[in-house]
C-alpha cells in the first residue's frame, strides 16, 4: 500500500520560510518522479516543484529561486524548502508521485496548508 504523508505545514508572515516534508511508503524514489503541488481556495492545483529519478529538477515560473524540492533516498522522503513567502502563497500543498511510463500522477497525500500572513 502506497502512502503519501505531508508535514510541516503552517502560518508564517510574509517573508518567512517553512520547510515540507512527504514520507514515502510502498514506492522508492529512484523510479518516480516527486512532486508537489498546491492548490488555493477557487485555484486550480498547479505543479510547484518536482524531481526525476536521476535527481533533476524543475520549478514553476512563480516560485524559481524562492523554493527548493530535494529528497532523501534512505529516508524516503522528499522536501519542499519554501523561503521568501507571499500571501499568494498560501494554498494546500500536496506531496505527489508518478510512476514510470505515467502522464500524470499516480499517488497523492493528504496535504498540509500552508498560510501566509501579510
Amino acid at each position: 500500500q502506497v502512502q503519501l504523508v505531508e508535514s510541516g505545514g503552517g502560518l508564517v508572515q510574509a517573508g518567512g520560510s517553512l520547510r515540507l516534508s512527504c514520507v514515502a511508503s510502498g514506492i522508492h524514489f529512484s523510479i518516480n518522479i516527486m512532486a508537489w503541488y498546491r492548490q488555493a481556495p477557487g485555484k486550480q492545483r498547479e505543479m510547484v516543484a518536482r524531481i526525476n529519478a536521476g535527481g533533476g529538477t524543475d520549478y514553476a515560473d512563480s516560485v524559481k529561486g524562492r523554493f527548493t524540492i530535494s529528497r532523501d533516498i534512505i529516508k524516503n522522503t522528499v522536501y519542499l524548502q519554501l523561503n521568501s513567502l507571499s500571501p499568494e502563497d498560501t494554498a494546500v500543498y500536496y506531496c505527489s508521485a508518478t510512476l514510470p511510463r505515467h502522464n500524470s500522477p499516480t499517488y497523492w497525500g493528504q496535504g498540509t496548508q500552508v498560510t501566509v500572513s501579510s
